[in-house]
């Protein structure tokens, strides 16, 4: 079965292009270490009939949306490899994220359904 790791953030709206433009980088490094897909989502579908939406769940402020991304792997194994990979090629993490670091989700998720 696949594996997936998950991360949901909330991110100032004001911060979009940086986010962008250090997601790019991510993206690329990842898949250069081996990873099978890299995706970056901003919510605008937010206000469903049916279901909590992820602002409130996220507890978003005023002027934030949300971010979900998920990178792609053949197994866990391979994640941790892929993942040890990048870790090593990072030499500069940036000291001014473009969200709050504190109020990001992440968890590792072994595919249920393909």
């Amino acid at each position: 079965m696949s594996y997936v790791d998950g991360f949901l953030l909330p991110l100032p709206k004001k911060n979009l292009a940086a986010y962008k433009k250090m997601a790019k980088l991510g993206r690329k490094m990842w898949l250069a270490a081996g990873a099978l897909d890299y995706k970056e989502c901003v919510g605008d579908d937010l206000s469903p009939a049916w279901a909590l939406p992820f602002p409130k769940q996220m507890k978003l402020k005023k002027g934030e949306v949300p971010v979900f991304s998920f990178i792609t792997y053949k197994n866990r194994k391979h994640r941790d490899a892929v993942n040890k990979k990048v870790m090593a090629g990072m030499t500069d993490m940036p000291k001014d994220m473009p969200f709050d670091m504190k109020r990001m989700a992440y968890g590792g998720f072994t595919v249920l359904v393909e």
